[in-house]
């Protein structure tokens, strides 16, 4: 037979109707799966997706493209403008050495 101290060590180890109520119910859980089930993509979605980042990537590399294209021209034109300040240079300094041969002072 049950004792006194065996029935109150029962209810300490044992689940109260108070402690059942901490726990999700099978309505809880089933809303939390449907919220699950809606938040996640389909596979068309996915597919979709998957479809504008190669479009994305495409248009990324065409544009990368683009601007090598654009610098390797910047780059031959500040070439061919260094070239042409050292032959103004040049030029500059033949005609002053003509003027000078010749007495003929250069007015700036």
């Amino acid at each position: 037979m049950l004792t006194e101290e065996d029935i109150k060590k029962l209810k300490e180890e044992l689940t109260t109707k108070k402690d059942l109520k901490k726990f999700a119910t099978r309505e809880d859980l089933e809303n939390s799966t449907v919220k699950i089930l809606s938040a996640t993509a389909s596979k068309e979605e996915l597919k979709d997706l998957k479809q504008d980042v190669d479009g994305l990537r495409e248009a990324i590399q065409t544009l990368i493209a683009s601007v090598d294209k654009l610098v390797k021209s910047v780059e031959d034109i500040h070439q061919e403008y260094v070239a042409m300040i050292a032959k103004v240079d040049r030029h500059e300094k033949w005609i002053n050495q003509i003027a000078e041969k010749l007495g003929i002072k250069l007015e700036y």
